[in-house]
């Protein structure tokens, strides 16, 4: 049977951008290496200005505390790995604890493990593990499909939003903030 007319346009034109996306495709690989990376050196100086005495401090009940802030923080730079060396994570398959820290150096150790374990497996991974699917789930409700790619990408925005409530809570704590993306009220000069 033959297909529509706009059917046979599309198929087409998949075609020859997939026959170009062959011969002209930029490597992605290096490109999420240095947003890693990038965003990485402003993590790290957020997580620097963490103070051991207020790891427990919560800026408001419904609040995480600063610790399990920082964690997570510290965390999501594995999350690449994870993206790359997994088909999903179903949360009701496991039993998740926090890493254990008691100071902020803790906390920075975690993030530089997790980060070494997020360029290792982007320096090992091809551009095709980009493509399949990875699936976010508990149990049989799914929350999210996207493909590797996108695992990696939602743990920088992740990274990014998490670190701007980290931000919140040292402003609250009269800590002062680093400059991320510019300068900051404290540090005007970037």
């Amino acid at each position: 049977m033959d297909r529509p007319f706009v059917q046979q346009v599309v198929v087409g034109a998949s075609d020859l951008f997939g026959n170009f996306a062959k011969k002209y495709y930029m490597n992605v690989l290096p490109l999420l290496k240095k947003e890693l990376l990038q965003e990485a050196a402003t993590t790290r100086k957020m997580l620097q200005r963490i103070p051991d005495d207020k790891l427990s401090w919560k800026p408001h009940e419904k609040s995480m505390s600063l610790q399990n802030l920082a964690v997570h923080i510290a965390e999501l730079p594995s999350w690449t790995a994870m993206g790359l060396h997994t088909s999903e994570l179903d949360f009701a398959k496991m039993d998740y604890k926090p890493s254990p820290v008691s100071s902020a150096r803790d906390i920075l150790d975690l993030f530089e493990k997790s980060l070494a374990s997020g360029i290792a497996a982007l320096d090992t991974a091809k551009e095709e593990d980009l493509l399949p699917n990875w699936t976010m789930r508990s149990g049989e409700k799914i929350h999210g499909v996207m493909t590797k790619y996108e695992v990696i990408r939602h743990s920088l925005a992740q990274t990014a939003h998490h670190r701007a409530q980290l931000g919140v809570y040292l402003r609250l704590l009269n800590v002062p903030i680093p400059g991320s993306y510019g300068p900051s009220a404290d540090e005007t000069v970037f």
